[in-house]
């Protein structure tokens, strides 16, 4: 179904308005929806016709993409090389992005107390409560004088419910000092690798745009050039780490333009398949996922321009791969990081450092 056109798929003739184009969608949208019927690939298709259509400025575009395709070829004069592909002169750079932009920046307390999983003993709170409660019984059979059977009695429980106060007392010291000797390693460092400066542009940019934004967050730790377990190689770009929450990520330096990924994970570009790329997060999930049970696992495309020019995504928070720019990237994923933010599960953390090929 990609490829087909927008205005064909909505219904609506060509100088249609953007009210006729709304309403052909809500009407479309009730039977095409996933959770009536319909697939995801075909909705997300009709999302990406209304978007494109209801923004002057898009519809603009794509008709005159359009007119260009339905025109009779005629033979033309070869172009300079540096009128298409990619320009070696360009510098990509990262958005500037407001904090009123962020809608999880003001939620997150960037000194929030770190907790620290999985937990190795009792928490304070029962332990002190426990402890409380046995003075209280100290006390009170101090205060009061005891036939022998009820002395006898009242120390059997103080010995009792004192040993079992020491020993939680014990089991909570050796937990709390697993988790100081924890953060005295790691607990200064929120960014572990680095960046392969031999390459990409881009792979710097998304360092840069970790620890400007991302770090806010106070259980947030950033990896840079994973491999695969068993692999010496930098598979994976970079990694965000935060709880249970895991986002592998891909550096890409590509053509302006439109993109998306179906329900197979293939990419399309301006709606055809894109082949000016590929990618190996959906192998890296299916690894990572292997690698860690019971963590949640996703993967974004980080897309910068390779010349000048704009490139766009629509939101697909639902797939696992999913396109995005880096101002998407920062809302979408911080977001989705931020449901958690200052947990530190320490059994991940080292799994995950230990993809780290250099240090």
């Amino acid at each position: 179904m990609r490829g087909v056109d927008y205005y064909e798929l909505l219904g609506v003739s060509r100088d249609a308005t953007a009210a006729e184009i709304k309403s052909a969608y809500r009407s479309l949208a009730r039977t095409m929806h996933p959770d009536v019927g319909g697939t995801a690939g075909t909705f997300r298709l009709l999302q990406e016709a209304y978007e494109t259509l209801n923004d002057p400025v898009r519809r603009a575009s794509y008709d005159g993409s359009r007119q260009e395709e339905l025109r009779p070829r005629r033979p033309q004069r070869r172009r300079p090389r540096c009128d298409f592909g990619d320009d070696p002169n360009y510098v990509p750079r990262l958005p500037r992005l407001r904090v009123d932009d962020i809608p999880w920046w003001d939620g997150v307390d960037p000194d929030a107390r770190i907790r620290y999983v999985p937990v190795t003993g009792p928490e304070a709170a029962p332990t002190l409560t426990l402890l409380g409660g046995w003075t209280l019984l100290l006390l009170a059979g101090l205060a009061v004088e005891l036939s022998a059977v009820l002395l006898a009695v009242w120390l059997s429980l103080l010995v009792a419910s004192g040993a079992v106060i020491l020993a939680l007392l014990r089991r909570h010291i050796r937990a709390r000092r697993t988790d100081h000797l924890f953060a005295a390693e790691f607990g200064g460092r929120r960014i572990f690798g680095l960046p392969d400066a031999q390459d990409e542009r881009a792979q710097q940019l998304t360092a840069e745009l970790c620890a400007k934004y991302l770090t806010r967050i106070p259980g947030v730790r950033v990896f840079h050039g994973l491999a695969w377990p068993d692999s010496v190689f930098e598979d994976i770009h970079h990694a965000v780490l935060c709880g249970r929450r895991l986002v592998l990520v891909e550096s890409k330096s590509w053509l302006p333009g439109h993109y998306t990924s179906d329900e197979d994970g293939a990419l399309w570009r301006n709606g055809h398949p894109f082949r000016g790329g590929t990618t190996q997060l959906p192998e890296g999930i299916a690894v990572f996922e292997d690698l860690l049970p019971g963590v949640e696992v996703r993967g974004v495309l980080l897309i910068y321009p390779s010349r000048a020019g704009e490139i766009t995504t629509v939101d697909q928070s639902g797939d696992q791969v999913a396109p995005m720019t880096p101002a998407q990237f920062v809302r979408d994923i911080g977001r989705w990081l931020a449901q958690d933010p200052a947990t530190v599960d320490r059994d991940v953390f080292t799994t995950v450092l230990d993809q780290v090929v250099s240090h």
